[in-house]
């Protein structure tokens, strides 16, 4: 055990029965309870975060008993059994909260917006020049291999993938350009299964890269953490049905997912047909999504 945990420990006067090892954490069980103790983030005190959040009247974050040296301690929170489509549509929910309860409007200037477009801008261009390369070696080959040919095979859906994004980058950036405010939460920026428990009432945990922030983003880490396990098309129309996204933060979101991952030509052969195949799905994936999204928008209007 480490000294800031033996540290933090004896100052609470615990008596630890069994320790258990669960990713960057330890879960102490003792005569008193069972808590968590982690190692705190430099340079970040999660004191001023949950005080924001509670003047907000969000309290769904497990209590922090005490601090000692760089480590933190707090209650265990015992998760209860649910299915995980469940425990998805629970995290849309807990998202909507969380961003209306700290929304507001904060002023930016010509640069912010501007320096978004230039960054995707390049990114996409990027990756349009990098699949461009790449196919144009692969043709060259007499027998493609079989990661090569995947590649081949979906080099069209690709560029389609960009096309959109290059064409409602655009789009976008006419939109908001001038915009002198733009509506920002504090979002967790950490959204996945993993950080979220029930029991009592739902908590999300694992606050560390929390920051204010445009709503969507919790959105895009979400589903690129979990776009294999559920449903998007529904869980986003769950989350809108309670925190309309504006038109220009539903499209840049869009546009974020729809940007197709690199797909690496380093490696060994399986190894490649593996990823070639995940970012493939993700690429049919997120089109599907973003059509079948748009449709059910559309038809509401």
């Amino acid at each position: 055990m480490d000294k800031g945990i033996r540290n933090i420990v004896k100052k609470n006067a615990l008596v630890p029965k069994r320790l258990t090892i669960k990713n960057n954490v330890r879960i102490i069980d003792t005569e008193k309870g069972s808590f968590v103790i982690k190692k705190r983030e430099k340079n970040r005190s999660i004191d001023n975060l949950y005080k924001y959040l509670t003047s907000r009247a969000f309290d769904y974050y497990p209590e922090k008993i005490d601090e000692i040296d760089d480590y933190e301690m707090y209650e265990y929170v015992d998760d209860c059994n649910e299915p995980l489509e469940q425990k998805a549509i629970d995290i849309i929910n807990l998202l909507t909260l969380l961003h209306s309860k700290t929304t507001f409007y904060k002023e930016v200037d010509f640069d912010y917006f501007k320096e978004i477009y230039e960054e995707l801008e390049s990114r996409i261009q990027y990756l349009d020049n990098y699949y461009t390369h790449i196919i144009t070696l692969i043709e060259k080959e007499v027998y493609m291999s079989p990661s090569n040919y995947l590649i081949a095979r979906n080099i069209g859906k690709i560029y389609g993938m960009l096309n959109y994004c290059r064409y409602n980058l655009d789009k976008w950036y006419e939109k908001i350009k001038d915009k002198k405010k733009m509506r920002v939460v504090n979002i967790h920026n950490n959204v996945s299964i993993d950080h979220y428990l029930k029991n009592n009432k739902p908590y999300f945990i694992s606050w560390s890269k929390s920051k204010i922030d445009s709503p969507i983003y919790d959105l895009l880490i979400f589903y690129k953490n979990h776009y294999l396990d559920f449903d998007f098309s529904e869980l986003f129309h769950i989350y809108e049905s309670r925190y309309r996204l504006t038109e220009d933060e539903r499209l840049l979101l869009f546009i974020y997912m729809a940007i197709p991952p690199k797909m690496e030509v380093n490696e060994g052969e399986y190894d490649l047909c593996k990823k070639h195949r995940k970012v493939l799905d993700y690429i049919y994936i997120t089109d599907e999504l973003i059509l079948q999204y748009n449709n059910k928008f559309s038809s509401q209007k």
